[in-house]
């Protein structure tokens, strides 16, 4: 079984801002199977579904962004994931790519994010696949955090269904394929 976690921050207060992008993608595959994240383990809303004929379990931490990689060790820990990293996919924001692009790695650094710093933290690697969803604007930010805070604009979100699509798609791929030609597809 797969680990898909999408990284966000729990509350009203945070939905449908930038920061939130991996939760979204994560409804919205709840969503297509037919189901709602709803369950409740390690801090975290779980919800089990079938992609491309393997089970996966959708994963939304409550943990608030910075302490992500707590909720998601203590479901490795557990007896059905048997601690197996390369069977976890990781969607977050990333404020280095363009609005819009996706970009699949079966590794790698944080790059300055703090969810996924306290994954590979928590997990003691970087050995984890991820999907990074771009959300950089055109203009320089003069506070990175307010940014990733704030609701996407209304040209951001007519977009964003199209985006979050493409990346459910790459999520497909990497499932059915593997994270290579996926990223070949996708990247």
């Amino acid at each position: 079984m797969r680990l898909i976690v999408g990284l966000g921050n729990p509350g009203t207060d945070y939905e449908l801002t930038r920061h939130n992008v991996g939760f979204l993608l994560v409804d919205l595959l709840a969503e297509l199977g037919g189901m709602q994240i709803k369950r409740k383990d390690c801090r975290a809303f779980l919800g089990r579904i079938e992609i491309e004929n393997e089970r996966v379990e959708l994963v939304k931490p409550q943990t608030f962004m910075n302490l992500s990689g707590e909720s998601i060790s203590c479901l490795l820990a557990k007896n059905e994931y048997r601690d197996d990293k390369s069977k976890l996919i990781v969607v977050s924001d990333d404020l280095a790519l363009p609005f819009g692009k996706i970009r699949l790695r079966p590794r790698g650094s944080s790059g300055g994010h703090n969810g996924l710093k306290s994954i590979a933290a928590n997990l003691k690697t970087e050995e984890f696949i991820r999907l990074r969803i771009g959300i950089q604007p055109e203009h320089p930010l003069a506070n990175t955090r307010n940014f990733v805070l704030e609701r996407f604009s209304k040209q951001e979100q007519a977009e964003l269904a199209e985006i979050l699509k493409r990346s459910a798609d790459a999520i497909r791929a990497v499932i059915r394929d593997g994270v290579e030609k996926a990223m070949a597809q996708f990247n």
